[in-house]
């Protein structure tokens, strides 16, 4: 795919990897769309994208369908469709045990990790599909098929995400509509309560995860990396 003046909605697209994917592609030509949960965040965003190209955004609950659809039918207005979907968005409630978990806490968990994705592709589908083809690229994580405990919730969200990949990438592929999901290992950002700091910086980067992005929508029509995984090349000795 040529990036170059392609439409690409990213969520979760405000800061981290989710932001890094968005930058990589305003600097490739892309015009971006960029959703989240807070308003401040959106503009702060798009302020900073439309000093480099042509970006727009969002206020969005990925949790919330009617929010999703609005997002979706913005890009489409501002943009003229959706060519690129990145799948980013997504919360991790780690260090508490099945017992500790609130009912609560888990289900915003399937809802932000697993639903929300579903949300999106629901209504992203028909309009690559109408374009003739597009690309779906889902952010999921090492923890989607490697449990651990404390993370009962976020393992369980991942693992869905994958299977849920793997199911939709055989529906849509004949559509010329590629699908991906890309599984980091330790990224070194604020998520899951984390903290970047320089002892930290064995770990992957934001950036890394966006130049895996924009290789993926760079590769060839014919090829297609379902699953990519990434992890630190040398993380401290145990």
């Amino acid at each position: 795919m040529n990036i170059s003046g392609k439409t690409a909605l990213v969520t979760g697209g405000t800061k981290g990897i989710g932001y890094a994917i968005a930058e990589a592609l305003v600097k490739a030509g892309a015009n971006v769309f960029v959703c989240s949960r807070t308003r401040e965040e959106v503009e702060e965003a798009v302020g900073k994208l439309s000093a480099i190209g042509n970006a727009a955004g969002k206020l969005c609950d990925v949790r919330v369908e009617e929010q999703v659809k609005g997002a979706t039918d913005s890009c489409q207005r501002r943009f003229g469709g959706v060519d690129v979907l990145i799948n980013n968005a997504g919360i991790g409630i780690i260090g508490k045990t099945v017992e500790e978990m609130s009912p609560d806490e888990f289900r915003q968990t399937l809802e932000t990790n697993l639903f929300g994705v579903y949300y999106f592709c629901h209504h992203a589908i028909p309009l690559m599909r109408q374009a003739g083809g597009g690309y779906i690229i889902n952010i999921s994580s090492l923890a989607g098929q490697n449990p651990h405990p404390k993370m009962a919730a976020y393992n369980a969200s991942k693992y869905a995400l994958n299977g849920f990949s793997e199911a939709m990438m055989q529906e849509v592929r004949q559509d010329n509509i590629k699908v991906s999901y890309v599984c980091p290992g330790s990224v070194n950002t604020y998520f899951g309560g984390d903290t970047p700091t320089e002892d930290q910086s064995w770990q992957l980067q934001p950036d890394d995860i966006a130049q895996i992005v924009v290789d993926l929508l760079e590769m060839n029509e014919r090829a297609l990396p379902s699953k990519v995984e990434v992890r630190p090349s040398k993380p401290p000795a145990k």
